[in-house]
């Protein structure tokens, strides 16, 4: 199993927008091979001194697969490229990390 952790940043004032359109795709890569796990998450607002917050503009995506050759089919399915081109406008960019357990 690995760990994905995708920082999606936006264009300012897109959260919404964003989030409307993504949480429309999740149930496609629930039902890929080898998704366990793929949700959306924001900050959380609290007063524990120690958080770093993103702000509105980073969308968080929480993932786990089977493998690193599932992940690879995932960002490689066509719903995904579909997802791309339609959230184009409200994405400013995107950063990963892929972990295992330790």
């Amino acid at each position: 199993m690995i760990f994905v952790i995708a920082n999606i940043e936006l264009a300012e004032g897109k959260q919404a927008a964003f989030l409307e359109a993504f949480r429309q795709l999740v149930p496609q890569v629930l039902a890929e091979e080898g998704c366990i796990e793929y949700g959306p998450a924001v900050d959380e607002d609290t007063d524990i001194p120690i958080q770093a917050k993103n702000g509105d503009q980073i969308v968080t995506v929480m993932e786990k697969w089977e493998s690193v050759e599932t992940l690879k089919a995932h960002l490689a399915a066509p719903h995904m490229q579909a997802y791309r081109e339609q959230v184009a406008d409200l994405v400013k960019g995107t950063t990963i990390k892929i972990l295992k357990p330790a």
